[in-house]
């Protein structure tokens, strides 16, 4: 099975329409009056006893994991185990995850499809990410490889599973470690079958299971079929996702530990064979597994995904931030009761440069938006700009000119005044959240039409007001929803201030995080 190529992302739509699909990074939690109560007592009862018996079999795993590895060099290490280490410490890895599962409330999983071997389908690919119950999903797969952060080899037992496990380890600090990962994967993958299966969960974030996070391309690198996988939770309760849904991993446990019985549904969809120019193009072809998946699911596949902590969806070559940092600014300076008034008048007479532990009163919101160097010095030009988009009583050119003016440097001979990508970066970073090697790269982009490393005044204003895909960027971004009074004010369903990436391209407004 294999797809055409994905179609490009649609321009975006700033006007009201049809109830949005869901944001993918915010989590819901109703609970009924019944419901509270029922938890309360199941949790005063049951809970400690399952999590209480769930730690004890957690930390018996530890003498199996570490009995696989124990002796065996780094080089030895590098191929597959096998012999009486593979079969006993296998199984009883197995069977003990399985009672911790069972323990924690987990009483069926159930299996649809038909696991493929791994000489038909080396990688596994699970998905919806919705919390860190997932790796449930190991078992029913007979315990693949797995990738994980490097970091994770430090905390008691989990450190000793991934030693057992020959996980593919990845530091986040290392640039070096994401290409040996790669040729790790690939080395892997093309083993003839001599490897176990590799899972990932190449969204590489947990969500909401309302949308298909966009997929990461490394496991599709090594070009070869790969086996999707869905994970169902029957039980909505079990999924949340601590970090993104606001509560802490032991009250999600013992919420999950509280239901009498959850349920996991486990598919195995069929193998899909990448066609040539997937195999060559690993973005390609992880659109396509994504859609698939997202069909069989029945939830859009969006282009939403996490770059660091900050979650952006991808707007022709630039990555946008889905709420920029500067609508959180405007947000904390009116639930300050500061206006813009006074802030406008705080900071007449600054210095352009000034340093942020002085920072004192209205000063402090405003220089914890800026970016400080190591010395702690704000370029105070950061804040200049948020005030005058957050005012809301300027046009766009008028903004596009400010910024213009605030960032480009003098020039000896040609244009007066041109943008270089630092600057350039920063006005992206600052108005529309994006990274700043995204802005970087769009930059070298639109200096290729002329022959300077800078955009005039008139490129860039043509880039942000008249481009018929970043103009309508701008013009939703550097209008935040705000009120005139100062006074917050939450914006409805249909409002174009907030946007998320919907499946075919357009923005609308989620719910607040409150809702």
């Amino acid at each position: 099975m294999s797809q055409g190529s994905p179609g490009d992302w649609a321009p975006l739509d700033p006007t009201p329409g049809p109830p949005a699909s869901p944001n993918p990074f915010v989590h819901e939690l109703h609970l009924s009056r019944l419901q509270r109560v029922k938890f309360c007592l199941l949790g005063a009862l049951l809970a400690p006893i399952r999590v209480l018996l769930a730690f004890i079999v957690l930390f018996l795993l530890w003498p199996f994991a570490w009995l696989q590895v124990a002796g065996l060099s780094e080089e030895q290490l590098q191929e597959p185990i096998t012999g009486w280490r593979k079969t006993v410490c296998h199984n009883g890895v197995l069977g003990l995850s399985r009672l911790l599962f069972f323990l924690l409330g987990f009483l069926r999983i159930r299996v649809r499809g038909q696991r493929a071997s791994r000489l038909q389908a080396p990688v596994l690919v699970a998905a919806p990410h919705s919390t860190f119950f997932d790796p449930i999903v190991l078992l029913p797969c007979d315990l693949p490889k797995v990738v994980s952060r490097a970091e994770n080899l430090s905390v008691p037992v989990i450190g000793a599973l991934l030693r057992f496990n020959q996980a593919i380890l990845v530091s986040r600090h290392d640039p070096a470690s994401r290409r040996r990962v790669v040729e790790e994967v690939r080395r892997r993958a093309t083993s003839g079958g001599k490897w176990p299966q590799v899972l990932f969960f190449p969204e590489g974030t947990c969500s909401n299971k309302k949308a298909l996070l966009k997929f990461k391309p490394g496991a599709f690198i090594a070009g070869v079929p790969v086996q999707p996988v869905l994970i169902r939770y029957p039980n909505s309760l079990v999924s949340l996702s601590p970090r993104k849904s606001g509560k802490g991993e032991l009250k999600v446990l013992w919420l999950t530990a509280s239901q009498p019985c959850s349920i996991v549904d486990v598919e195995f969809l069929p193998v899909y064979h990448p066609s040539p120019e997937e195999s060559r193009d690993p973005t390609l072809y992880a659109n396509n597994v994504q859609r698939v998946m997202a069909q069989a699911l029945g939830i859009p596949a969006t282009e939403c995904e996490f770059v660091g902590s900050l979650p952006v969806i991808v707007v022709g070559r630039l990555k946008v931030a889905l709420e920029p940092q500067l609508w959180e600014l405007g947000k904390v300076l009116r639930k300050a009761g500061l206006g813009l008034t006074v802030l406008r008048g705080a900071v007449t007479g600054i210095t352009p440069i000034i340093s942020g532990r002085e920072a004192q009163g209205p000063h402090i919101a405003l220089v914890s938006f800026s970016h400080q160097d190591t010395k702690g010095l704000v370029d105070f030009r950061d804040v200049a700009l948020a005030l005058a988009a957050l005012d809301g009583g300027r046009s766009l050119e008028e903004l596009t000119r400010l910024a213009f003016e605030l960032f480009a440097e003098e020039q000896a001979e040609g244009p007066n005044r041109l943008l270089y990508k630092d600057g350039f970066s920063t006005i992206l970073h600052l108005l529309l959240g994006s990274p700043r090697p995204a802005a970087t790269a769009l930059h070298a982009e639109l200096c290729q039409a002329g022959s300077s490393q800078g955009l005039s005044l008139c490129q860039f204003q043509n880039f942000s007001l008249h481009d018929p895909l970043y103009g309508k960027l701008f013009s939703t971004y550097l209008r935040p929803p705000h009120t005139s009074r100062g006074t917050s004010q939450t914006p409805n369903a249909s409002s174009p201030g907030n946007p998320t990436a919907l499946a075919n391209g357009t923005v609308q407004a989620p719910k607040q995080k409150g809702d």
